[in-house]
């Protein structure tokens, strides 16, 4: 599965690009619908089903809420929600029944990606520095710091994604805040590595989101001139860098890579010359294809299944976002979730789509309030 990020700065890091990319990677927190681009399904509509929930304790507080992150083949849910400023993981089983835990002795928990064991990956913050950690399908808690991981206030090690091996990435935030990525095999052994062409100076560096089942691992690097670049590495450790065409090059631009399948194609998004994001998918012989949704300006690609099919969000001027999903071939539609909101910062979030079509994710409501949702066929 695609394991987006968690919507909190800790989740990417404060970093020095532009604001509209900050905004970007905050949002991203927040089976095929026959759907006309930008029309909003209703809850009683026969096909596709929506259904909402909330964390326990949660669902009146403004800018806090319920997050779903990451869906398996099986339809269970992993990840978190926020009461009083602090967050705490979560599973949601397919009969609806949510299970929360926090790791011992952490102050927060982002729980960010789920495998089809069961077997959820994410982070949690211990003495102010960020851990990662894996829980086992019968809720036994593991964590773990990568070599090289800083012990400051946002450092640390941050877990995003786990195969069905259990092996784990993610990256870790070294002493001088630079990033770098890391591989966790199922026995608990932790490799490091850096994107040729990363930078190292503060905020810079090399972040993996994604791992498939053959181990190949995807995700993006930032350079010294702040501009982003994907990469792939695969099992034996070779890393090959590219970017989008039209990905622009100046600070705050360029392209990041999400999400990967069994495959090897890789889906993301990237900023052009204009700061504007555009979704693309990437197969696994290299070739990359952008694209846009109808009639909408802004598209983020956050997570691609075994067939291809890409589930994300896409914005216009207003704001607003708007759940989308793209087939092999390329039609594109789109969803809002039921009590979503119409103004700006609120709306449909897709973050992450199984095998079966169903998609994971999170709407804004009109009081600024999030709440999460799962969408099957």
């Amino acid at each position: 599965m695609a394991h987006p990020s968690a919507c909190r700065d800790g989740s990417r890091l404060v970093d020095s690009q532009t604001e509209t990319r900050r905004l970007i990677r905050i949002a991203a927190c927040i089976a095929f619908l026959l759907v006309p681009a930008g029309a909003a399904l209703a809850a009683d509509d026969i096909g596709p089903k929506f259904t909402t929930f909330d964390g326990p304790g949660t669902g009146t507080t403004p800018y806090e809420g319920t997050f779903g992150i990451s869906i398996n083949n099986a339809g269970t849910i992993a990840g978190y929600y926020s009461v009083d400023e602090v967050e705490h993981g979560f599973s949601r089983s397919p009969d609806g029944t949510i299970t929360s835990f926090d790791p011992p002795g952490s102050s927060s928990t982002a729980a960010l990606g789920i495998n089809n064991a069961g077997e959820i990956t994410g982070w949690c913050v211990e003495g102010g520095q960020f851990e990662g950690f894996v829980r086992a399908a019968n809720g036994t808690r593991t964590t773990f710091g990568a070599p090289g991981a800083g012990a400051g206030s946002q450092q640390g090690t941050l877990a995003y994604s786990i195969n069905e091996a259990g092996a784990v990435t993610g990256y870790y935030v070294d002493a001088g805040n630079v990033n770098h990525g890391f591989v966790r095999s199922p026995t608990g052994g932790i490799s490091t590595f850096d994107a040729p062409g990363a930078g190292h100076d503060t905020y810079e560096g090399t972040q993996a989101y994604s791992i498939n089942a053959a181990g190949v691992i995807a995700g993006q690097y930032e350079d010294v001139s702040k501009v982003s670049h994907s990469f792939v590495r695969a099992a034996d450790g070779e890393i090959t860098a590219f970017d989008a065409p039209g990905a622009g090059t100046a600070g705050g631009q360029g392209t990041d890579a999400w999400s990967v399948n069994a495959a090897g194609v890789i889906a993301g998004y990237y900023v052009d010359a204009a700061y504007t994001l555009h979704g693309f998918v990437r197969a696994a012989n290299g070739t990359i294809t952008d694209f846009n949704v109808p009639g909408i300006e802004q598209a983020v690609a956050q997570s691609i299944n075994a067939a291809g099919i890409i589930a994300g969000y896409a914005f216009g001027t207003d704001f607003v976002s708007h759940g989308f999903v793209r087939a092999a071939g390329g039609l594109t539609t789109t969803f809002n979730a039921p009590g979503a909101g119409w103004g700006e910062s609120e709306g449909t979030v897709g973050n992450s789509i199984n095998d079966a079509g169903s998609i994971a994710g999170t709407y804004t409501d009109a009081s600024f309030v999030y709440h999460g949702f799962v969408l099957t066929p």
